[in-house]
This record gives structure tokens, C-alpha cells and sequence, in this order.
């Protein structure tokens, strides 16, 4: 779907300073003392591109002495921004942030200008807004702007800005950040709640601990350990008070644990487990929910198999399961407004490139519990969730350096089926594993076969060895069927589709060596090739994404057809899209790329002229994890007084992913729509991120998405009234055959 993420959910009791706050007036947020080094405000720093430059300016501001100008000075990107920035560690405490500045702007055209707020606690962002929503472009005089997020009692970091990305100049000054309506430059503030748990820095060097030669009924054990650490870490409230380290606490159950002998004293050792959480409160709730309103329920029916733990543990995880759960989480929350988790207070560990033994247990229990209880998805995994837990502990505890270790986290990481995974933030290991060379050329999976669709760079005489259409066969020796084999359980996708789309770029056509062998088919005839690789550094990558780049915003195809190109639509541009295309037969609107502003209010408003229901959500019950429940449904439309009255065709294909399936349902329900085009990505809902001990980053889709008569989206993508998918001889001849196909449903329509 789109935007930000973050979570809230259960009981804190903790400690705080005895003493207030006191103002925090050295942050220089009214731009008034500049550094002679760096030309920008002093304690500020550079956030964004080198095609954007930030410095003072004495001549232009709103008061006192300077501003901050910010202005691209290079030929820049479409997604690139400038962004100085101030970073300022939360030593106090609060509900809400409102930060305000004022912006000047002359001619910002193809992006936007906002104040960038952002708040993190010490490993995640847990809330952001750089106002994009409110569009802030051309020119104009100096104005205040004001932004307001929640503030989490996890924060640890605000950071605050300037953000230009478009073309032009614009100056900031005077920001003020108040909490509570406090100005944190002026007035005392309450101070920081701390926790227990951040105290506890027994492992920071390392567990110490050895898990060498598992045996299998080691293994065994260490899959219900997992089961149990997962549960009391979300549904215990002294571990939610954030009294407790849970990662530290398992490195200190661990070795006695692992000698365990029988069944009894296994059980002996997870009681203890339990009793050292400290009492619950003897106050149970039984939560009430209309069967109806349930999408998914924790698979908690082991922690009832008393033959299994025994009658004492299994009472004992029984009534802290039925316990009331009430006020914050430590480890996680809920977004505000959208709902989809945010995991706090979740170490990276990043000293740690290769964790040691029992911090990678840590790290596969950390991951196989977020999934458990809070990806909303978690029922249409293939294998039994329990079975994959089993299944990886020698995985990961086996893993012999750090590519290994790595390479299992991505495994298990796919296996959940979801496009939104995978693990992200440039992962300097997983790259060099991928190869830091690439084939200087675009291919795609066509007709079940690997053909070349087009260059990144004309070089090194390539296009006279490689035409478009040619087909690989072959590469480095080894069939594109053996390679998809073998790179699939390293590919997170939705569906199998999106393992084809994703394969070319993240491993195929990349190595580590200045040549690839091909083996292709040329003319029909069969071509052996040796092509020289390029510095992935040197190769324009974007082009992946920007499907039709060369096109403008919108335009009249014929005389009587409208085209739209969602990745460069602007809500503000709407009023003139509607003269423009009023008269016009038929719109196309292009969904395979992703939209560049949030549509199905706006546009989808312009295209219903009555409110129709396009979909509904699951969201997860932060006070009972594991359950996920149905929202009501969402309608748009029937608010705009001239609504477009012609044919409607909308193009989808394996790019049109998250926000832009989103807005593709947004569109349906309609006589006059059609959606043609072949299968989309099947990855929708509010992305919730977290990171893995050796500051392994991933993701997973945090809320369900579904149509209002509950069919998935998640894995089998929109609903397509017309399935079209390329060719080869389309390719070849440079065609666009869903854009023709739609000018031909909209001609042919009376």
C-alpha cells in the first residue's frame, strides 16, 4: 500500500529521573550560527543526494540572521532530494511532536518541498512524515508549515528538516519542535521514562555460548524453547513493562537447557523459564469476538497439551494467555491511523557481522515469533510454521561464516511468500554474494523464456552482440531452468511470477567477474557469447522502474483517448486533467510502474460518480497477538460533481506492486472499468520493518488486504478482467501491446 510505519499494545511499569528536563536551547533550529566548514547551520547535516546543495544564506530569510537554502546543482534524478537535517536525542518525555518552520519556494516543479520529521528509536524508524501528502511546489513567499507525529516512549532519536525534491530553490528557517506544546528550546520538559531492559548489557560482546552438534532431541527442544521465549515475549506484561532483556534472559536459560536429559526436566527448566517473568495479575479477561470479524487466530493450542509441558507449565502459559493486557508494549506497537506493526527496541547487534551461536538462534527465534504472531498473511504459508522453526535451528546454528549466516536468514525470509520481504539496506554481504558486476543489458522472463528487453548502457559494443528478443538459454554453462532452481529459495516473492520477474537483476545477469558465458538464441539460431560485465555503480538501474519515462504526465493518445502515467501524476494536477480529457471516449491509465501520489481519493473520486466499497483490511490485535480481525469496508467515490463518463481500461503487469495494486482495486467495481494485463505482484498492505542480530534488515506486509467480498490479494494480485501478458514478437518490434489492446477496447466500444 503505501507510507509510513509503527505499533502500540500492553502494561508498563517502569522507572524515571527524579529530576526535570531542562530546555534544549544548543540545537540552533532558528539557523543563527553558522559552521565556516561546512556553510550549514552548526550541529545541522546533509541528508540526500550530492545533486542537491544545503548552506546558509544571509540574504535571504525569514528572521534573524540566516536560512538554509537548498537547491539541486547538478543534473538530478527523478527521486532524489536534498534534506539538512538535525538529530536531537530524546531525554524527555511526551505524547505529541509538532514541529513547524517556515519555507520560501521559487519554481519547485517535479517534486515537492516539506519539513522532514522522523522519529527512531536506537535501531528503527517508528514514525515519519516529510509531507508529500500536502504537495508543496511552485513559488511562493514565506509561510509557516506545521507537522505533528505521536511520540513513543521507545524513541531514542528525533530528527528534523528541510526537504526539497524537485527542481528550483527553497529556504527554510525558523523551525521550532515543541512536545506537548512545549518548546523544547524554552521551556522545562518532563523527563525520559526509562527501562530495565535497556539497562542489562551482560552479552554485548558476545553469548559465550556453543551449539555445536546438536543432537535431535536437542533440536526438538529448542523448537518449543522458541515457541515459549516468542509467547512470553508478547503476551507476558512484565516483559511488556520492559523489565526485562528478553534476548539476554534466553542466553542466560541456554546452557543449562541444553543438557537437559528427559521430557520432566525439560519441563522443569521452561517453568523456571516462565517464573522468572515475575507474578501476573490474577485479573483474567476472555476476549469476546464475533467469529465473523476473525480472519486469523494464534495458533496457541500447544501451550493446552499437558501430556506434552506437563500440567504445571501448561497452566501456568494458560493463565498468562488469559491475563489483561492493558497500556504499552516494550518490544511491540501499532501505527497510528494505519495499524500495521512497528517492532521497537529490537537490537541489531551491528558490531556482530557474523553473530555468534546463540545470538543466531536469537536471531531465528526473533523472526519466526514476529511472523507467528503479526504477519497478517501467516495462514497461506505453504509449510507448517512450527516445522520450518525445526527445520532451520541447525540452519542457522550451523551457518559457518558470515555469508552463510546471511544466506539463512534470506532463506528463511522467503519462505513466508511475500514480495514485501527480503533483506534490504544495501547488505554489503548479500551483494557480494549476488556479484558487484552485472551484464550491461535488461531481460525479462517472456513466454517462459529469458529474453533481453533492453539496455542500460550502449557499451563495450554489446548492442552488436545482444539484440532485443535474443533469448538466453544458457549462462556460465548452467540452463535458466537449473539457475531458477537453484536461486528460487533465495528469492522472497509472492507468487512464482514474481520470482521470474526479480531473477534477471538479482542474480542472473550479476557476478563477480569481468565476463559471463552466454548461450542464447539468436534469429533462431544458436549463439555462444563471452560479454563483458559493467560496475554495477556505472549501470542506470532506475529504468527498471520507470516504465514508459520518456512519456509526460498525461496526454490525448488519439483525438478521443486519454493516457494517464501514474508514476508521475500530482493530486494538484487533477483540475486540469479533468478539461483536458472531458470530452474524450476513453482514459488509459497506466498502473505498471508505482503511482508518485496517493490516488484512490482523488482520482478514484473523479472516476465514481456514487461511493462504492473496494476494500477491506485485517489488522492485528495488539492486546491479543496472534488474532487478526476484519475492518470495516472502505468506499470511495461519489463526491465530485463532474465525474469522467467514458471508457475506463487500466494496464497492470509484475510491476504494478503494493500502492499500485492498491489503487488498481480502488479503481474496480465499476460497468466501465477493465483491468487487462497479466498477473501484479501480489504484495499489498503497509510494510512494517525490523532488523536481525548482525543488522540484517527485512520487512514483511503488515496489515491484509482483501476486496469487500474477502477474496485475497495477497500472492494472487487484482482482479484482471482481460489476462494479456508480452511477447516476444512484440518485444522485438518494439510494441506495446497492452497499451494497444486498451486503444482498441476503447475504439471498439459503442
Amino acid at each position: 500500500m503505501k507510507y509510513l510505519f509503527i505499533a502500540a499494545s500492553i502494561l508498563a511499569a517502569v522507572s524515571c529521573a527524579c529530576s526535570q528536563t531542562r530546555p534544549l536551547a544548543d540545537f540552533n533550529l532558528n539557523i543563527d550560527n553558522i559552521d565556516p566548514k561546512s556553510a550549514l547551520p552548526y550541529r545541522w547535516f546533509k541528508w540526500g543526494m550530492p545533486t542537491y546543495s544545503s548552506q546558509a544564506d544571509s540574504l535571504e530569510k525569514y528572521e534573524g540572521r540566516y536560512s538554509i537554502k537548498i537547491q539541486p546543482t547538478l543534473e538530478r534524478k527523478q527521486g532524489e532530494f536534498g534534506c539538512p537535517t538535525v538529530s536531537i536525542p530524546v531525554t524527555f518525555s511526551g505524547k505529541e511532536l509538532e514541529l513547524s518552520a517556515y519555507l520560501k519556494l521559487s519554481d519547485v516543479e517535479n517534486g515537492y518541498a516539506g519539513l522532514l520529521l522522523r522519529i527512531d528509536d536506537s535501531e528503527n524508524t517508528l514514525q515519519f512524515n516529510n509531507m508529500q501528502k500536502e504537495n508543496i511546489h511552485g513559488t511562493q513567499d514565506w509561510k509557516k508549515y506545521t507537522t505533528k507525529l505521536p511520540l513513543d516512549k521507545s524513541a531514542k532519536t528525533i530528527f528534523i528538516g528541510a526537504l526539497h525534491t524537485g527542481t528550483g530553490t527553497v529556504w527554510a528557517d525558523d523551525f521550532c519542535l515543541k512536545v506537548d506544546g512545549k518548546d523544547i528550546s524554552k521551556e522545562t520538559l518532563t523527563p525520559l521514562i526509562t527501562y530495565k531492559a535497556d539497562e542489562d548489557h551482560a552479552f554485548d560482546k558476545g553469548s559465550g555460548i556453543s551449539l555445536a552438534n546438536l543432537q535431535a532431541d536437542q533440536i526438538r527442544n529448542l523448537n518449543l524453547l522458541g515457541q515459549i521465549w516468542g509467547f512470553l515475549k508478547y503476551y507476558h506484561p512484565n516483559i511488556a513493562a520492559g523489565n526485562i532483556n528478553w534476548d539476554y534472559e534466553l542466553f542466560r536459560f541456554l546452557p543449562a537447557y541444553l543438557n537437559v536429559k528427559n521430557q520432566i526436566k525439560r519441563n522443569e527448566h521452561l517453568l523456571n523459564l516462565v517464573k522468572t517473568c515475575g507474578a501476573i495479575s490474577p485479573i483474567s479477561v476472555h476476549k469476546k469476538v464475533e467469529e465473523k470479524d476473525v480472519k486469523m487466530k494464534p495458533a496457541l493450542a500447544w501451550i493446552e497439551d499437558a501430556k506434552e509441558l506437563g500440567s504445571e507449565l501448561s497452566s501456568a502459559l494458560i493463565a498468562i494467555k488469559n491475563n489483561q493486557r492493558e497500556g504499552e508494549h516494550y518490544y511491540i506497537k501499532e501505527t497510528k491511523n494505519v495499524g500495521n506493526p512497528i517492532f521497537t527496541n529490537e537490537r541489531s547487534y551491528k558490531s556482530m557481522s557474523y553473530p555468534d551461536d546463540a545470538f543466531r538462534l536469537l536471531s531465528l527465534y526473533r523472526y519466526w515469533n514476529m511472523v507467528n504472531y503479526f504477519f497478517p498473511y501467516k495462514y497461506l504459508i505453504k509449510e507448517k510454521w512450527e516445522d520450518v522453526l525445526t527445520e532451520f535451528i541447525p540452519v542457522f546454528v550451523n551457518a559457518a561464516n558470515e555469508t552463510d549466516y546471511t544466506l539463512a536468514a534470506l532463506k528463511l525470509i522467503a519462505r513466508i511468500h511475500d514480495t514485501h520481504a527480503g533483506v534490504w539496506a544495501g547488505n554489503k554481504t548479500l551483494n557480494e554474494f549476488k556479484g558487484s558486476r552485472s551484464l550491461p543489458f535488461q531481460a525479462r522472463f517472456i513466454e517462459d523464456k529469458l529474453a533481453v528487453t533492453g539496455f542500460y548502457v550502449d557499451t563495450l559494443g554489446i548492442k552488436n552482440q545482444v539484440a532485443i528478443g535474443d533469448i538466453i538459454t544458457k549462462i556460465n554453462g548452467k540452463t535458466v531452468q537449473e539457475l531458477i532452481e537453484f536461486y528460487k529459495p533465495l528469492s522472497p516473492a509472492s507468487n512464482y511470477e514474481m520470482v521470474l520477474r526479480d531473477l534477471p537483476g538479482q542474480y542472473l545477469l550479476r557476478s563477480n567477474n569481468e565476463k559471463i558465458h552466454l548461450e542464447v538464441v539468436k534469429d533462431d539460431k544458436p549463439v555462444k557469447l563471452d560479454l563483458p560485465t559493467i560496475d554495477r555503480n556505472k549501470l542506470n538501474f532506475r529504468i527498471d522502474y520507470a516504465w514508459n519515462a520518456d512519456a509526460p504526465e498525461y496526454y490525448l493518445i488519439k483525438e478521443n483517448i486519454g493516457y494517464l502515467l501514474s508514476s508521475k501524476y500530482k493530486n494538484s494536477h487533477l483540475p486540469e486533467i479533468k478539461k483536458q480529457f472531458e470530452s474524450t471516449k476513453g482514459l488509459i491509465i497506466d498502473l505498471r510502474c508505482y503511482p508518485s501520489d496517493f490516488m484512490p481519493f482523488t482520482f478514484g473520486g473523479y472516476l465514481k460518480s456514487k461511493a462504492s466499497e473496494f476494500v477491506k483490511f485485517t489488522i492485528a490485535d495488539y492486546k491479543n497477538p496472534g488474532f487478526f480481525e476484519f475492518s470495516s469496508t472502505l468506499a470511495n467515490g461519489g463526491k465530485i460533481e463532474k465525474h469522467y463518463k467514458g471508457k475506463v481500461v487500466i494496464l497492470v503487469n509484475d510491476k504494478t506492486q503494493s500502492q499500485a495494486e492498491y489503487t488498481a482495486m480502488s479503481f474496480q467495481g465499476l460497468p466501465n472499468v477493465t483491468v487487462i494485463g497479466n498477473r501484479t505482484a501480489g504484495a499489498d498492505g503497509n510494510v512494517s520493518h525490523f532488523i536481525l542480530p548482525g543488522n540484517i534488515h527485512t520487512s514483511f506486509s503488515g496489515i491484509g488486504i482483501y476486496y469487500p467480498d474477502g477474496a485475497e490479494t495477497q500472492q494472487v494480485g487484482v482482479k484482471i478482467d482481460l489476462p494479456m501478458k508480452p511477447t516476444i514478437a512484440g518485444i522485438k518490434a518494439g510494441k506495446d501491446e497492452l497499451l494497444e489492446k486498451a486503444i482498441e477496447l476503447i475504439e471498439s466500444n459503442p
